[in-house]
């Protein structure tokens, strides 16, 4: 499986319902975004704690109503503002993908569980969205207790943590998640060898492929600029990964099914 991260934001501004558009018609599974909220409580989609990279405006989300962040023009890759795209709130995310055979990642999401799950349940997408969060079960439990069981979660794990494997294996006995998602600066550790256990219930593994931070030096751009497939995503893949999220994802499904791995 294909995430596009922040959507296909190479040929749309990042994080806009353009960037996620194009990504679903392009053949992706999952579309990656992330939430932030307003000053009048809703939750829309933002990467950065402040808005002046990525738009016209400047300062946090949280400082204007939706009605005035609605007034920035989100900038495209060159930082060149695009008068046809403003910042999504997720409501309008999901209306608009509803129909279109994708998943959503709601990434930065964990302050906005609450919120988030009242908008699917309200806009008929719950099945639609993948919650995460890079807690042990115990503060998932303790923060959402309502929660449990009723969203389609994955845990994230850093592996680079000695207590990873028991994070695993607590969410595997209490939880059951939809997938973890792998995070390792060295490629070292001997969960990726071993982790048979953490697909046993069927779960996914996710791993990252977008800057060497992420995955041990594994990544797009070695894939892609140098050339390099067998030690960048045939590494990660070999690794037991069955999500793969990526910067480059039409070169990734090309590639994929160039291989018979993905429809």
């Amino acid at each position: 499986m294909v995430a596009a991260h922040r959507g296909d934001w190479r040929n749309a501004p990042e994080n806009s319902l353009a960037a996620f558009i194009s990504a679903a018609n392009m053949g992706v599974d999952i579309i990656e975004l992330d939430l932030k909220k307003t000053k009048d409580g809703e939750i829309v989609i933002m990467h950065d704690d402040q808005i002046d990279r990525t738009t016209t405006g400047k300062g946090r989300p949280e400082e204007y109503t939706l009605d005035q962040l609605k007034t920035f023009r989100l900038k495209n890759g060159l930082g060149r503002a695009s008068e046809n795209n403003s910042i999504p709130t997720l409501r309008e995310v999901m209306l608009a993908l509803k129909d279109k055979p994708v998943t959503v990642n709601l990434d930065k999401s964990y302050p906005y569980f609450n919120e988030a799950y009242a908008i699917l349940k309200e806009t008929g997408t719950l099945k639609k969205a993948i919650f995460k969060a890079d807690v042990p079960f115990a503060d998932l439990k303790t923060k959402y207790p309502n929660l449990i069981g009723k969203i389609i979660y994955m845990a994230v794990v850093n592996l680079d943590q000695p207590q990873s494997k028991k994070v695993i294996k607590d969410y595997i006995e209490k939880m059951n998640p939809y997938a973890f998602e792998f995070i390792f600066s060295r490629d070292t550790s001997t969960l990726l060898t071993d982790n048979k256990f953490a697909r046993s219930t069927g779960a996914k593994i996710w791993v990252n492929s977008l800057w060497a931070s992420l995955n041990g030096g594994h990544d797009d751009d070695l894939a892609v600029e140098a050339g390099n497939k067998k030690n960048s995503w045939d590494w990660i893949i070999a690794h037991g990964a069955t999500i793969i999220q990526t910067d480059r994802p039409k070169e990734m499904l090309d590639y994929l099914k160039k291989r018979s791995l993905h429809k």
